[in-house]
């Protein structure tokens, strides 16, 4: 049996049958007659014809634009019906997405899906065919403790770092693979710049020769000591910190907060090292040309210790390297990446900061250990206390 084809008029031939009915006074069957075709078929044109003149029914162009609006329409009323949970996804990697996506098949167009949850329609495809990724739970226990040990520096531990830092806790992981991981996780190093304030010395003060000449690797515990002053801004105003080094271990041995910068700020410092080290006679102290390490005060103070001062040149960064990076470390790496709102908060996040500058974050000076546990493997070896 064979398909009936209706037969398709086009739309200049609708209008000259239907002139003839209107204008040139034509009955429906003479005007379907001299047309060749059915007088149904121009009794409906006619009748379609008058319909539109009286505004009953649309034009063919204002058909095609409902047609449109309305598929519009749909549209948009489809990407409202999608879950308010997939709009969360939105910050979630591209794996997570399309698993989503992968649930809306049923119900929605592909590429609308993948337009709403904002990947490619392609990409998405692709991941289809490839096949599922098992993560085992060494893997897992991986990403935990590479987020873990992240947070807690602050977000400052680069990939060389973070490597170390699992390579101690006993994962097998080279710097690569670490990076890889980092992207993975969308582990982001970030940093802010910090101010620098300098001080000068009273001309009348004395300065001590150099004694360290940028010898930052003595051979063994409370040798050679380090100090400096930085500035720390709050919201209730300044608080300056005064610190001392042991260069053997670089671990921060002592050190004290004041709102003033005065000699007695790096008097205090120094005591509290003198008395929880012990160290011997003959202990270089090295520091800048600072008002406060060149008063007569302090190399009296040094003096009665049986302790050398040292100081490094003029406009010379480089003398104190060691304790000038801790600075950078302690304020680009933790301090100006929270809010500072008071001295007392401030006070509380550097002393955080000391503990885990000693206990935890490793130093290649170090092989790669922390201060504390580079001074206990030295004990074990020589049998310091």
């Amino acid at each position: 049996m064979t398909k009936r084809i209706s037969k398709q008029y086009p739309d200049d031939f609708k209008q000259e049958a239907v002139a003839l009915v209107l204008e040139q006074n034509y009955t429906i069957v003479q005007a379907a007659a001299s047309l060749g075709i059915t007088d149904k078929i121009l009794y409906s044109w006619v009748s379609k014809h008058k319909k539109q003149a009286q505004g009953d029914t649309l034009s063919v162009d204002e058909r095609t634009e409902l047609m449109l609006l309305r598929k519009e329409n749909k549209r948009l009323l489809m990407e409202r019906e999608i879950p308010k949970k997939g709009q969360c996804l939105l910050c979630e990697r591209n794996e997570v997405r399309y698993s989503f996506i992968k649930t809306l098949v049923s119900k929605y167009p592909i590429s609308l899906a993948c337009k709403v949850m904002q990947v490619s329609s392609s990409a998405y495809y692709v991941w289809l065919k490839r096949p599922g990724e098992l993560i085992t739970a060494d893997t897992l226990e991986l990403f935990r403790r590479a987020k873990a040990l992240f947070k807690a520096s602050r977000n400052s531990l680069g990939s060389r770092e973070l490597a170390k830092a699992l390579r101690k806790e006993g994962f097998s992981i080279t710097r690569y693979r670490t990076i890889k991981l980092m992207a993975r996780l969308k582990l982001v190093v970030t940093q802010r710049l910090a101010y620098k304030v300098t001080t000068k010395r009273k001309h009348s003060d004395s300065v001590a020769d150099n004694l360290l000449n940028m010898n930052f690797n003595p051979v063994g515990p409370n040798q050679v000591w380090a100090g400096d002053v930085s500035y720390l801004k709050t919201g209730e105003g300044w608080l300056y910190l005064a610190v001392v080094m042991d260069l053997y271990s670089r671990r921060i041995v002592g050190w004290h907060i004041s709102k003033r910068m005065t000699r007695g700020l790096v008097e205090k410092a120094f005591l509290k090292a003198y008395n929880l080290r012990k160290p011997p006679k003959g202990l270089v102290f090295h520091s800048d040309r600072g008002s406060q390490y060149t008063s007569k005060g302090y190399r009296r103070l040094l003096k009665q210790l049986d302790c050398r001062a040292s100081m490094g040149d003029v406009g010379a960064c480089w003398d104190n390297a060691v304790v000038e990076r801790f600075f950078g470390s302690l304020k680009h790496d933790w301090l100006l990446k929270v809010p500072q709102p008071t001295r007392h908060h401030m006070c509380d996040d550097v002393a955080k900061y000391m503990k885990y500058y000693n206990v935890e974050r490793l130093h290649s000076a170090n092989a790669d250990q922390s201060p504390i546990d580079f001074e206990i493997s030295f004990r074990k070896v020589f049998g310091w206390s």
